[in-house]
């Protein structure tokens, strides 16, 4: 495993690291405590040490589920939570400093910890941005010595940047991935210059660039890529980044043939992130421990040539950008 730092957080943490949207089970399953533990176990023993978690994954059970094992650990694990999605309706005028404070507590329970690492404000509102008085009160609960650091998990690029004009934010989250590529255009640089950590989420397109789906393929009832294709729920980009998804098949057929000796096409599209040396890491999901295996292997892999990088671009201008480019 490599270690790349986190902005001004300092902290050097693994490259590849793990998301738990999914870790308890498959999206929309019952929450699988003991399967969610052996999960971020394996991910630990793998050399990843930053985990992403929210207070709305599961309920709060993902979180709990992370608190578990960091209590039996004697590595030192960063976490990373969020807080705001809770807020229903999700509008600005719910975010309120006693609500947010409210979540941070509950958030430092379940985790079972005295302080978080990285705090992250969960893809608020664009009007959340223009208020500093929200982004002014986590450098009080720094000051109580219950936060480390504050980041924000962003939609849109121009909310990252926006974001990151305030001193205390630490870290961006954002998508990115062979089928969302406009952030690096003008964010990562702008991210480098501002000491900012880039912590990239649906890196492999909530699965799409596995490889493994096909125009047959059936999601569960309870799975958001069943039931928030065209964004009935939450934000569209955050399922199959956006992307139609019949558009999104036509193009993986054209990476698997870029790429024939690749027998799993997620590597492949973790190493493609890699590439870009301003990130500071990736936090795919995994619902099985084998998939904590597959996602390392990122690390190690080789990485690609001057020819695929450019491949990859011609597939995302031919098939991709028109559905996704200037919409986050």
């Amino acid at each position: 495993m490599k270690y790349r730092k986190l902005g001004k957080t300092g902290f050097k943490i693994s490259e590849i690291s793990i998301g738990t949207w999914q870790v308890g089970g498959i999206w929309g399953s019952k929450f699988d405590h003991k399967l969610a533990e052996n999960i971020i176990r394996s991910a630990i023993d793998s050399g990843v040490n930053f985990i992403d978690t929210a207070d709305v994954y599961s309920a709060g059970e993902s979180e709990k589920a992370v608190g578990k094992v960091l209590k039996n650990s004697t590595e030192r694990i960063y976490v990373a939570t969020k807080c705001g999605r809770q807020i229903n309706p999700h509008m600005n005028e719910g975010y309120q400093i006693s609500v947010l404070r409210k979540y941070v507590e509950d958030s430092l329970q379940r985790l079972n910890v005295d302080c978080l690492d990285l705090i992250q404000l969960h893809c608020p509102p664009t009007e959340v941005y223009y208020r500093p008085e929200i982004f002014a009160e986590f450098d009080k609960l720094k000051e109580e010595g219950k936060i480390l650091n504050l980041g924000v998990s962003v939609e849109k690029i121009e909310e990252a940047i926006k974001a990151i004009e305030f001193e205390n934010v630490t870290s961006i989250q954002i998508i990115y991935n062979m089928f969302r590529q406009r952030p690096h255009e003008q964010l990562f640089q702008l991210a480098k210059e501002k000491n900012v950590g880039l912590i990239i989420r649906v890196p492999l397109a909530s699965g799409l660039l596995t490889g493994k789906f096909g125009t047959e393929t059936r999601f569960e009832e309870e799975d958001h890529r069943n039931f928030n294709i065209n964004g009935e729920f939450f934000d569209k980009g955050e399922t199959f980044a956006g992307i139609p998804y019949n558009i999104g098949i036509k193009a993986v057929e054209r990476l698997k043939a870029l790429f024939p000796d690749q027998q799993n096409l997620a590597i492949t599209a973790l190493n493609w992130i890699l590439m870009r040396k301003e990130i500071s890491c990736i936090i795919p999901g995994a619902s099985r421990v084998d998939q904590v295996g597959l996602n390392v292997k990122a690390s190690e892999q080789m990485k690609l040539t001057d020819t695929q990088m450019d491949e990859v671009n011609n597939i995302y201008d031919e098939l991709i950008k028109e559905h996704v480019h200037q919409k986050w």
